[in-house]
């Protein structure tokens, strides 16, 4: 079989080890269930390719490997899942139908013709006919193709009525930064698993009842081009114009990391991409339903400013911690926070402070994750009190799993073991755990590994900068900041802002200015004047407070209008005799 020729003929080690580790998975899984009982999710992308191929290796050394009787592999009864979106690539679609039907030639005097259609089930595709030219084609993987147009549950639980299938073959990586959640895309919206997955991993609650089956789960961007080079397999043509991670035709541009020095618009090969971690910097901001017929050519990362002067984006913060509620420690991150969303031109809607207590985080975060976007802080870490984590897994109703991440309590003898694995061969992890390795050796790794080490299961990316020695961590709409001071949250927020522009973890829209005003007006006579003004300017903020019961009026205009605001004041002043109010500086 000329996958596993390939791999066992190689002089990469740690490729070798990562094949080892994912066929042996494969194997366990087919040994499990029955060849019906299984499929394959295919969205044409690098790494479903890499799975394609290993599944094609691993049944073949699950049938008898070197001692089949003809020592390759043309016939695939592995059923493939194909998810096809109007939003999708024409290159993704083509070469997913084209994998498909991977032909051989026949010189024979007939011609068929045979054409996939949308929700058709393909069996036995071996024996099918594909008219090209005059000549008759087979395909050699006989691969058997269930393409679903329909939303995605809808068509999953059709499939799942109407095959016998208990198990889903999905080419999601751990350390993937695409592995969050995409509403555009289909599949990835529910099979992506995230941080915290296991190779055997059961469906989410409210979802069809099957077993996902991860076998490049520990795999990395290094790994998936090794692999796809070292066998010499097709892979999509996008791949080659510079496109690191696809997504769809709305929110996918060439990675400008690969950008040529002599050209704006020529791009290196997506393998050349030095840093993995940076593969989804190639991907942009969706542009409005106004542009769906565009496809986006040179908004690489950040989309401008002036396209979201006026939206509106909202943000809660929750701070957790009884030393909060009891007085003993003065919350300083809360305001801070909110003042650096405001200069993002976020508008924060609630700023609250909950109980170490797993049920008040869950309740709180359940309420407050209707808003685009949560900031939660404190209650991260080993002790008893820290129930932050927990407590965004309940909201979400999903269970804590252990995986590898930096809160894991390594010693240093454990190190060393790891070390020498590495070093034979026997071991290898993730490239981004081997950078932890290099750094958390001794005593900055403390603490209980059991409780460390679990995060939510299927909602939890990892935000990693050079600048951190802990990632952030993102569960769907919630990030989790491990800040505990002012000088961590600016650290931490300054890494966020860099993030979003290769990441697009946040909307960075107009900031909002602000402007104002001093009076000693008494309540009375100011109230009247300013609730007209509410009327005449709905599109600003406008507030006023005391910082003394008797002292003097602030009154504050906050809006992304500079010429709005000063309109807003010039109608204020209009109301009153000249010289009432004073600009505060």
């Amino acid at each position: 079989m000329e996958i596993d020729r390939a791999i066992r003929e190689c002089s990469d080690r740690r490729l070798q080890t990562k094949y080892n580790n994912a066929t042996y998975v494969i194997q366990r899984a087919l040994a499990l269930y029955s060849i019906e009982e299984v499929a394959f999710s295919f969205n044409g992308g690098k790494d479903s390719t890499v799975l394609l191929h290993l599944l094609r290796a691993g049944y073949f050394l699950h049938k008898g490997g070197q001692n089949s009787a003809n020592g390759d592999l043309n016939d695939f009864p592995i059923r493939t899942i194909y998810f096809e979106t109007p939003s999708a690539f024409p290159e993704i679609n083509s070469f997913t139908y084209d994998t498909a039907a991977t032909l051989v030639k026949l010189s024979l005097p007939y011609t068929f013709d045979y054409s996939l259609n949308c929700n058709c089930s393909v069996d036995n595709m071996e024996k099918r006919y594909f008219l090209l030219s005059d000549n008759l084609f087979l395909s050699s993987y006989g691969l058997q193709i269930d393409t679903i147009c329909t939303d995605f549950k809808s068509g999953l639980e059709a499939l799942l009525k109407e095959k016998p299938i208990r198990a889903i073959f999905l080419g999601v990586r751990i350390g993937d930064p695409t592995a969050v959640f995409l509403l555009f895309h289909h599949e990835r919206a529910f099979f992506n698993c995230l941080v915290g997955q296991e190779q055997f991993s059961p469906s989410s609650p409210g979802w069809p009842a099957f077993m996902r089956v991860n076998p490049i789960l520990d795999w990395s961007y290094r790994d998936v081009w090794a692999f796809l080079l070292t066998c010499k397999v097709n892979y999509c043509s996008l791949y080659d114009q510079g496109y690191t991670s696809i997504g769809s035709i709305y929110d996918t541009v060439p990675n400008s990391l690969l950008s040529t020095s002599d050209s704006s618009d020529k791009f290196k090969p997506a393998y050349l991409l030095a840093d993995g971690r940076l593969e989804r910097a190639g991907r942009a901001k969706r542009l409005s339903s106004s542009n769906c017929g565009q496809r986006p050519v040179d908004s690489n990362g950040l989309s401008s400013l002036d396209l979201h002067k006026n939206s509106m984006l909202t943000a809660s913060v929750i701070a957790v911690g009884d030393e909060f509620l009891f007085g003993t420690v003065e919350d300083q991150l809360g305001p801070n926070l909110c003042r650096k969303l405001h200069s993002v031109g976020w508008s924060v809607l609630r700023l609250s402070v909950v109980h170490s207590n797993i049920d008040s985080v869950a309740e709180e975060v359940e309420q407050k994750k209707s808003s685009d976007m949560v900031f939660i802080y404190g209650g991260v870490g080993p002790l008893h009190s820290d129930v932050t984590i927990a407590g965004i897994a309940k909201a979400f109703g999903v269970r804590l799993v252990h995986c590898f991440c930096p809160y894991l309590s390594i010693c240093s003898a454990f190190v060393k073991v790891l070390a020498n694995m590495m070093e034979q061969g026997l071991y290898a992890p993730d490239e981004e755990f081997e950078e932890y390795l290099r750094h958390i050796i001794g005593d900055q790794c403390i603490g209980d590994r059991n409780e460390m080490a679990q995060l939510p299961e299927g909602i939890t990316e990892l935000l990693h900068h050079d600048k951190l020695s802990v990632p952030l961590i993102k569960c769907q709409n919630v990030i989790v900041l491990t800040a505990t001071n002012v000088s961590e949250l600016e650290k931490e927020w300054n890494c966020l802002i860099e993030l979003t522009e290769s990441n697009d973890l946040l909307t960075l829209l107009e900031p909002y200015v602000s402007k104002q005003v001093m009076t000693n007006l008494s309540d009375v006579e100011i109230a009247q004047p300013l609730s007209k003004l509410c009327l005449e300017f709905p599109d600003l903020h406008i507030g006023c407070y005391r910082t003394a019961r008797y002292g003097s009026l602030v009154v504050s205009l906050k809006g992304k209008d500079q010429e709005r605001l000063e309109l807003a004041m010039k109608s204020l002043e209009k109301k009153f005799q000249p010289g009432t109010f004073k600009e505060m500086n």
